[in-house]
């Protein structure tokens, strides 16, 4: 998955990873505006007769969505330079799903493996945080398929350290806690290090994936691997001083999260996505931040 700012890799890479951490310290509460290339103008939609009815009670009072994030994922959801506000392609468009439900959005910043948590506590009323769809979390909440996306590894440019994806025993390597590939990914290979009888892979798990990013750009790690929009955005931001390292394996799709009992909720949301794709507002957000990739034609409640 996935699932949040990342640049990092000689004085250049450094100083803009150290610039993304920093932004990261903001309010806890993050305005529902974006800034730089997030563009309300692009989120925006009109809202869709019939859907309103379809909001739980709460929203419903509130006239407005709770959303828990993290923002340290960049070009999904991350912190703009005020260091408050978020911005990034899934928040372009879930504020536009929310206008086809004629209400706000409200951003609230929480680690990333403590966001499902918040949805199934009614914290949150939804979780948008590059989320891959998978069984272990269908059996917590009740997911809405939205985008597709991989793995993809990083490392410095011209791979120094000779690091080869499918076998980085003995080598550190960066990742972002409560991902796919910190809970998945790497624990596999590690098995297999472990069976040839070589080394461990010596993992730096990061509350965020800017933290993961840096310390790969100060080689403090050999090589991260994170979701390949987020990669292909740190390498971007970089300037060269980063590089994809491979190339993109397990795609999978990512999924709103929202709690067991919210099925009508869900499907409503499906609809909104649909009405978004017909007008052309799906993918004009998708390609407005270059992830246009992972755009996907359908989509569904628990794929």
């Amino acid at each position: 998955m996935i699932p949040r700012p990342r640049p990092a890799a000689g004085v250049l890479a450094l100083g803009a990873a150290a610039a993304l951490t920093l932004s990261a310290c903001g309010s806890n509460s993050l305005s529902g505006a974006g800034s730089g290339s997030s563009s309300s103008s692009v989120a925006s939609a009109t809202a869709q007769a019939g859907l309103a009815d379809k909001l739980p009670a709460k929203i419903k009072t509130a006239k407005k969505i709770v959303v828990g994030t993290d923002a340290s994922y960049a070009p999904s959801e991350f912190l703009a330079g005020d260091g408050k506000t978020v911005q990034g392609f899934d928040v372009d468009l879930f504020r536009a799903v929310a206008q086809k439900f004629g209400v706000d959005v409200q951003f609230v910043s929480s680690n990333f493996d403590s966001i499902i948590t918040g949805v199934t506590t009614g914290k949150y009323d939804v979780g948008v945080s590059s989320f891959t769809i998978n069984d272990k979390r269908k059996q917590q909440a009740t997911m809405v398929s939205y985008y597709s996306a991989g793995t993809q590894w990083a490392t410095q440019k011209g791979n120094p350290k000779k690091v080869n994806p499918d076998d980085a025993c003995g080598l550190k390597v960066a990742v972002q806690t409560g991902t796919t590939q910190s809970d998945d990914d790497l624990p596999v290979r590690q098995a297999a290090c472990k069976k040839a009888g070589k080394p461990a892979i010596r993992v730096q798990s990061y509350t965020g994936q800017d933290e993961a990013t840096a310390a790969v750009g100060s080689q403090k790690a050999d090589a991260m691997l994170a979701d390949s929009p987020v990669t292909a955005y740190a390498v971007k931001q970089t300037k060269g001083a980063l590089e994809p390292l491979g190339k993109v394996y397990d795609s999978a799709p990512y999924g709103y999260v929202l709690p067991k009992t919210e099925n009508e909720f869900a499907t409503a949301i499906t609809e909104a996505l649909k009405s978004l794709k017909s007008e052309g507002t799906y993918d004009k957000v998708l390609s407005n931040w270059g992830v246009q990739g992972g755009a996907i034609d359908s989509f569904a409640v628990n794929p």
